[in-house]
């Protein structure tokens, strides 16, 4: 007898595929003999075009209906099943057959009395020559695997054709069977519902097949089913919860309890995972997924469905099952799908040993050693801007986030985020913190070199643009400046801002990549919160460009908003917000540099050291800055060059960064939020010149790539005269002209040291002798300043009592250094300063001022000559009472706990993402028009 096929079509909004579909199902070589179609809730032109291919049946769901229930109203409205040849073809809008695909599949079935069940190979709608899924299984602990997915057809698997399971698109099934098995389970509206029916078909004593021969295109999986598009976090929610759903259900006596039991703490702790595996969209779904089937009312029915038709045992679909193992073979050898943007990703790079990166790297740690060798054995490093670090670690983590600062007249406010990078990088030598400053100045030049040519070679595919970037950035004047002035902040700033551009390019398609990114934000935000509105603005234009990654993106700047949230409401409560934008660290005057002095590259008036070139070679008439520009002008030529050139999509966004840095270094001068004793403290304008100087080298390496061949000897000549411009700042250590010089690690003198033990709030009168004539004070607290304790909220305070405080120090100064009528000793008490300490002179003119100032204090019958330390000249106030000088730290209260676990829980979850998760890597065929390459972390969480 002649089998009898019912063909049912369910459709929901499937206008765009029905014309295909209905068409392909005209031209079957052997035709069904009824053909029931259903609307199942579309809100398009499904309706009028089911209703125009004159089917046997119509059938109009009220509502938005799932595919099973659809298919299970069809089966009532079509002709029952009389023999146990009549069958049911189950197909959906966006699933075309090929003309031959039922013949092939009754075929199949004819030949073989036991099958109850078979499945056709589902080809990709747009490629046919692809198989989209053929065949599913699942593993030992119930999670679903598609057997074959997203490969080139070359009849690999057309021997295969006992399964677990088939798709659920193009099934025939024998109505009998699916009568018996009550159709689809209903808990199970999309995702699974074939491969549930496969299974309990086979434990009811029947067999499934798949029919290689068949094919039918196919759009999307179950899960597309009336929708245009699935996200990836819907995607994994819906096949977690028909995991779990079947877990239940298949689970046999008291495991059902205990699976019920487990479903929402193991959904807590997948979230949890996810997280860590960078996938963040899937935390909502595991847990949604487990209260989904716990509280489920559906699982009840098909357990009693399940033990009803159920007649073999669960061994008896072992041996089609797979391990999980196995699960995870298949899993890390699926094909990698690319997308067509990746101009950045599908570039070919030079190699970081043969393509000179390890060369530039070696060469720059000889330069650095060799220029900063006056620091090699010290164990610490001061001068300029740059302090101590405090003795411990547990006293630099005591100024991190909220707490008590000495400084000043001491008070319990929020700490710079500058803070936390101090403790962090004075952890790493923590048997003496300020070591790591001292490798740090070490280490400085190959690090900022090595992420300069690793940030290159995302812009060339050639070794000598990135080779020529590494020389540029290592060896650039704001750099060098800052590190020589001690403007610790600037330095990190400089070394990082290469890593920083490469993890924000990678972050449009990595988490781990955007983690990385917003931890580096975050540092150099904290180092130099002057760059902040110029990043931002780099940041919008990126998210702007590449709109499908915003999530990450708009994420880099989260732990920097943490950060920085106690310190910003702090000065916006004080009514000066702008001053979170003032440097952290010691307030230092420095020289201001002209407009012109800033396009050069220098943060201050010394022209990185030319303003005095000619008088060290005793030539009044060297013209320095002439001799400057003329060096730095292949360079700029190089870098506008670019603009005109072919490239323009990298190099304009260079050109950008460079005015944008140019524009926050010009701002920078003309800003002063800080005092220091009584002078305003402008900003320090060396990371806005890094950030020009990072557009410039970025727009060169463009050029030298656009070039070819060609570029051998512009790279030349830029890189010899930038490296010749650099030449006195990188000198200036080793001829004794820069302000950072070794140091013991010693914070005060021995003496003012043991009194502070027992008075730890002693203050100490340090005197500076400046070359014009003046005389800088600060009042010290306990056994001296460090850099981890100081804070913008005491030096950009405009508070009149601040001011009052500063002017009084300075008048104390004042009169301690001449001989005058006034009482010093009220004076000294009220400050309760117990020390005067007279630091060193480092100029003739500075010298004339010391001596005045040191006959002046020997003259004072109120003070003690202690005798010359290390540190300078020191006097006792032996008349200085103690009280209120032994009192302990203030409490900061419960802000400060609950800051650092904010700060703290922030900063975990950023780590966990930064972490990579990349799984091994797999060659897999794939369609032709599919690129297969390699990239640095670019998918390997996206």
């Amino acid at each position: 007898m002649q089998p009898r096929v019912t063909a049912i079509l369910v459709a929901r909004n499937g206008a765009d595929y029905l014309e295909r579909t209905l068409s392909c199902l005209q031209s079957q070589t052997r035709r069904p003999e009824a053909l029931v179609l259903v609307d199942a809730g579309s809100s398009d032109a499904t309706p009028t075009m089911l209703a125009e291919a004159q089917p046997t049946q119509l059938v109009t769901t009220s509502g938005k209906v799932g595919f099973g229930a659809s298919v299970g109203q069809a089966i009532h409205v079509a002709v029952p099943s009389s023999t146990e040849d009549d069958w049911i073809w189950l197909l959906s809008h966006d699933s075309a057959p090929h003309p031959q695909a039922l013949a092939s599949l009754l075929g199949a079935v004819e030949i073989a009395p036991s099958v109850a069940i078979a499945g056709p190979k589902l080809m990709r709608w747009d490629t046919p020559d692809t198989i989209a899924r053929y065949g599913e299984t699942m593993t030992r602990l119930g999670s679903s695997v598609i057997l074959v997915e997203n490969e080139l057809d070359q009849a690999q698997y057309d021997a295969q054709s006992d399964l677990l399971a088939v798709s659920a698109a193009g099934m025939l099934v024998r109505q009998s069977v699916w009568a018996a098995l009550g159709g689809f389970d209903l808990g199970l509206p999309s995702v699974d519902a074939a491969l549930d029916f496969s299974i309990r078909a086979r434990l009811a004593g029947h067999r499934v097949v798949g029919v290689p021969a068949a094919r039918v295109a196919s759009a999307g999986g179950p899960e597309m089913f009336g929708r245009k598009s699935v996200s990836i976090a819907t995607s994994q929610r819906l096949g977690r919860r028909a995991q779990l759903h079947r877990r239940m259900v298949y689970a046999r006596g008291l495991a059902v309890l205990v699976n019920w039991l487990a479903l929402v703490p193991i959904g807590v702790l997948r979230a949890v995972l996810q997280l860590i595996r960078k996938q963040p969209s899937a935390m909502g779904g595991e847990i949604t997924a487990a209260f989904g089937a716990a509280f489920s009312g559906s699982v009840g029915p098909a357990r009693r469905n399940l033990r009803r038709t159920r007649k073999l045992g669960w061994a008896s679909i072992a041996p089609l099952r797979v391990s999980a193992a196995e699960a995870r073979e298949r899993r890390a050898n699926r094909a990698v799908t690319v997308d067509d943007d990746t101009e950045y990703s599908a570039r070919s790079r030079a190699s970081f040993i043969s393509g000179g990166g390890l060369g530039i790297t070696v060469f720059a740690a000889i330069i650095g050693v060799l220029t900063f060798s006056p620091l090699l054995g010290a164990a610490s490093a001061a001068g300029g801007a740059l302090l101590p670090l405090s003795q411990t670690v547990g006293q630099l983590w005591a100024n991190v986030g909220y707490g008590w600062h000495d400084v000043g007249g001491g008070f319990v406010g929020a700490s710079d985020p500058f803070a936390a990078v101090l403790a962090v990088l004075g952890s790493l030598t923590f048997w003496a913190p300020s070591l790591s400053i001292v490798i740090l100045y070490l280490i400085a030049l190959p690090v900022a070199a090595m992420g300069a040519w690793w940030c290159a070679t995302r812009l060339s595919e050639r070794a000598w643009p990135p080779a020529i970037a590494a020389v540029l950035w290592c060896l650039a004047p704001p750099f060098l400046s800052s590190m020589t002035s001690g403007h610790l902040g600037a330095v990190i700033v400089h070394v990082l801002l290469p890593w920083f551009v490469l993890a924000v390019l990678l972050a449009a398609r990595s988490w781990s990549a955007g983690a990385a990114a917003a931890l580096l934000f975050a540092v150099i935000a904290a180092c130099s919160p002057s760059v902040v509105p110029a990043l931002a603005v780099l940041l919008l234009a990126w998210i702007i460009v590449r709109p499908t990654a915003v999530v990450r993106l708009v994420g880099i700047v989260i732990p920097a908003a943490a950060l920085f949230a106690p310190l910003v409401i702090a000065q916006i409560i004080r009514g000066d917000p702008l001053a979170v934008f003032a440097d952290p660290g010691a307030a230092t005057p420095s020289s201001a540099a002209s407009v012109g002095g800033l396009l050069l590259g220098s943060p201050d008036a010394t022209l990185g050291g030319w303003s005095s070139i000619g008088n060290l070679f005793d030539l009044a008439a060297l013209p320095g800055p002439v001799v400057l520009a003329l060096l730095l002008a292949p360079l700029f030529v190089l870098a506008l060059a670019a603009t005109f050139l072919p490239g323009t999509r990298r190099s304009v966004p260079a050109i950008v960064i460079a005015l944008l840095g140019f524009a926050t270094a010009v701002a920078a001068t003309h800003l002063s939020f800080a005092i220091s004793g009584v002078s305003a403290v402008s900003v320090w304008p060396g990371a806005g010149l890094s950030l020009l100087w990072a557009g410039l080298v970025g727009a060169i390496v463009v050029a030298l790539d656009t070039f070819g061949r060609g570029a051998v000897i512009p790279a030349l000549v830029v890189a010899i005269t930038a490296t010749l411009a650099a030449a006195p700042l990188a000198a200036a250590p080793l001829a004794g002209h820069s302000k950072v010089v070794a140091g013991s690690g010693v914070l005060a003198p021995a003496f003012v040291a043991a009194e502070s033990l027992t008075r730890p709030r002693i203050g100490t009168l340090a005197l500076t002798p400046e070359g014009d004539g003046g005389l800088g004070a600060t009042v010290e607290r306990g056994a001296g300043a460090t850099l981890d304790d100081q804070s913008t909220l005491a030096s950009t305070s405009l508070a009149a009592g601040s001011a009052a405080a500063s002017n009084s120090t300075a008048s104390l100064a004042a009169n301690l250094a001449s001989r005058s009528g006034f009482d010093t000793s009220t004076a000294l008490t009220l400050q309760k300063v117990g020390f005067i300490l007279l630091g060193p002179a480092d100029s003739a003119g500075a010298q004339a001022v010391r001596q005045r100032a040191a006959d002046a204090l020997n003259g004072n019958r109120a003070l003690t000559p202690v005798g010359d330390t290390a540190l300078g000249l020191l006097w006792r106030f032996g008349a200085l009472p103690s009280t209120g000088l032994a009192s302990p730290t203030p409490d900061p209260g419960p802000l400060r706990t609950l800051i650092l676990v904010g700060l703290g829980i922030v900063f975990f979850v950023t780590l966990l993402f930064a972490i990579p998760t990349r799984g091994r890597r797999r060659r897999t065929a794939v369609r032709g028009d599919q690129v297969e390459h390699a990239n640095l972390g670019e998918d390997d969480d996206a």
